[in-house]
């Protein structure tokens, strides 16, 4: 029965959806239509959301990205990781011609990061990157061993949404009390004034835990705003992983929770060469490829699953 409303739950939406667009193609047919040219675009993108969602891309695949990416096991290897991982997404984004906003990084004394948070800006960039999410793995001879000997590492890619306005913020209400915020003096970019005052934010949201911290602009306005960006993404994406388990626990029987490595992708520079992506099982041997940024054909893999 659970299933039966389920289903039609779904065609009545989808009737509905069906139903608005109807209407705004009306709209569109009238004299006066174009007269007020903003208004007009809002409704324009109105349809254009709405045959999209029809079509199952949901509403913020269209939109920009935060990317936070951090260090597992693995120590100054893993750190470097953290730094390849940025460069190859950030390459990436050069290649669609995507813009790249830095938010916040905690680096280390070796050219790595322990961890790093930073926007990617442009047309589907959620969309295309939000399967990135995940544990990364690293085989290869660490160049921070005297011996040369092999080393595994880790790092943790989280891709989140932007929720840009109050209406994306809608579903995802947060109330105040359950915030905390702290300001601390900013160590990021911006000159020699941030630095002298606390610009920089961060904001846990205490029932789940979940944190932010942004020092990248100019002031405590900014910077709470951005954080906030972060918060609700990371709810986002806690809401939908929590939603797939229970579709999952509902139709098998399974206690496989995800763990620290237990990766969605392996990088192997040796003993041979390899980057394979294991939910897809699509591979590639050009590794520096890959690493230069050439991971269209690991995103399009994935979209197919």
């Amino acid at each position: 029965m659970n299933e039966d409303k389920k289903q039609n739950s779904e065609l009545d939406k989808k009737t509905q959806i069906k139903n608005r667009i109807s209407e705004i193609e009306q709209k569109m047919s009238e004299p006066d239509f174009w007269q007020d040219s903003s208004k007009a675009q809002e409704v324009i993108k109105e349809m254009q959301n709405l045959k999209d969602e029809l079509e199952g891309v949901g509403k913020f695949d269209r939109g920009n990205a935060i990317l936070n990416i951090f260090s597992g096991v693995g120590g100054d290897d893993a750190e470097d990781f953290v730094r390849m991982l940025m460069e190859m997404y950030i390459k990436f984004a050069n290649i669609k011609g995507w813009q790249i906003n830095f938010l916040d990084e905690s680096a280390n004394t070796e050219s790595g990061y322990k961890t790093i948070t930073f926007e990617i800006v442009g047309k589907q960039v959620y969309g295309t990157l939000k399967n990135e999410s995940g544990v990364h793995r690293l085989v290869r001879k660490s160049p921070f061993n005297s011996a040369g000997k092999r080393q595994t590492s880790f790092a943790m890619v989280e891709v989140m949404p932007v929720f840009e306005k109050q209406n994306d913020r809608s579903d995802l209400k947060i109330p105040e009390d359950e915030l905390e915020v702290s300001f601390t003096k900013s160590s990021g970019p911006g000159g020699q004034n941030v630095n002298k005052r606390e610009t920089a934010v961060r904001i846990i949201h205490k029932p789940t835990n979940i944190s932010a911290f942004v020092s990248s602009e100019r002031n405590q306005a900014q910077n709470r705003e951005k954080a906030m960006e972060i918060v609700y993404g990371k709810i986002y994406n806690l809401r939908k992983k929590q939603e797939k388990e229970a579709e999952k626990a509902n139709s098998i029987s399974s206690t496989t929770q995800a763990k620290w490595g237990s990766q969605i992708r392996s990088y192997v520079l040796h003993p041979y060469k390899l980057v394979k992506d294991h939910r897809s099982n699509y591979e590639s041997s050009d590794v520096d490829s890959v690493l230069n940024g050439r991971i269209e054909e690991f995103v399009e893999s994935l979209k197919e699953n």
